[in-house]
């Protein structure tokens, strides 16, 4: 095909530059009105008379003598102890991540290799585990572990997380094992490896770009988790999300919108920089992932 084929025109190659343009700001939009507003009183950002008032801060100015105030994230951080549910949000998201990828590396290997017909429906299996609702997950743990003494702490929700996790850790890194050559393990084991040396010293180091995707996506899912913390940890083992749930307010109680407000910036930060860093890691494993299924 000719060069000049490939050349686009200066009114398409300004529309697609328009079009993306539109999009991104579609796009982060949310989140940057949200920035701003979690540094403004919640008469402003709230404000029903004029929304501009959320952009000048005219509210905020009469009541702290400035545009800016960070009383919505002082108040969620030092006065309602945010700092805890934060601490609590990343003990859970950790251990569910390793406990996930150990299980779910060496099932995925396992199922890959294995050439019988019962890897096929045992992935089939953990596709309808993963595919029911996790309040119906749930539901089933909630009297063994009311019985036992177990209901409220961070390990009890790590298990069910962990348990959640596990059907779609095992399908992304079984499609990651399928796309390496098993004439790798044949050639490591000839040369006077065991299987799990010629997995640990030979697979992994060409695993880790489909590793380190599966962790982000793990992580991802743990770290949103509503219904599984929610329902399972007491008020004082509390993660993130239901912590932001209950600044909200219910019909009984008030709450305080600029807390919640300024706990969800808090809360969204750490994923942009964590997507920023592992970048180019998620490109490659989604790649590698994209040619077997």
């Amino acid at each position: 095909m000719s060069l000049a084929a490939h050349r686009q025109s200066p009114m398409l190659r300004t529309i697609s530059l328009v079009l993306v343009a539109a999009w991104i700001v579609i796009a982060a939009f949310p989140f940057l009105w949200t920035l701003w507003g979690s540094f403004k009183v919640e008469a402003d950002f709230f404000s029903k008379a004029d929304w501009r008032n959320a952009l000048w801060g005219t509210r905020t100015i009469a009541e702290t003598g400035s545009p800016f105030t960070l009383q919505g994230y002082i108040g969620a951080w030092v006065q309602e102890e945010f700092w805890r549910s934060a601490l609590n949000t990343f003990i859970v998201v950790i251990f569910t991540v390793a406990i996930s990828l150990v299980m779910g590396t060496l099932g995925g290997y396992a199922l890959a290799r294995s050439g019988n017909r019962y890897a096929f429906w045992l992935l089939m299996l953990a596709l309808v585990f993963r595919a029911m609702p996790h309040i119906t997950l749930v539901s089933g743990y909630l009297l063994p572990f009311f019985e036992w003494n177990l209901w409220g702490h961070l390990p009890t929700a790590i298990i069910v997380l962990v348990a959640i996790n596990q059907p779609f850790t095992l399908w992304m890194l079984h499609s990651f094992f399928l796309n390496i050559p098993k004439d790798l393990d044949e050639s490591a084991m000839v040369d006077g490896c065991t299987r799990f040396q010629a997995f640990r010293h030979v697979i992994m180091p060409v695993m880790w770009p489909g590793v380190v995707t599966t962790g982000l996506f793990s992580f991802l899912l743990a770290y949103n988790d509503f219904t599984v913390t929610a329902l399972l940890l007491s008020q004082d083992n509390q993660t993130m999300v239901p912590k932001i749930a209950s600044f909200l307010g219910s019909t009984f109680e008030a709450g305080n919108v600029m807390f919640a407000v300024a706990a969800v910036v808090s809360a969204t930060a750490p994923l942009f920089a964590l997507i920023l860093v592992f970048q180019r890691q998620i490109v490659s494993g989604l790649t590698a992932g994209a040619v077997k299924g």
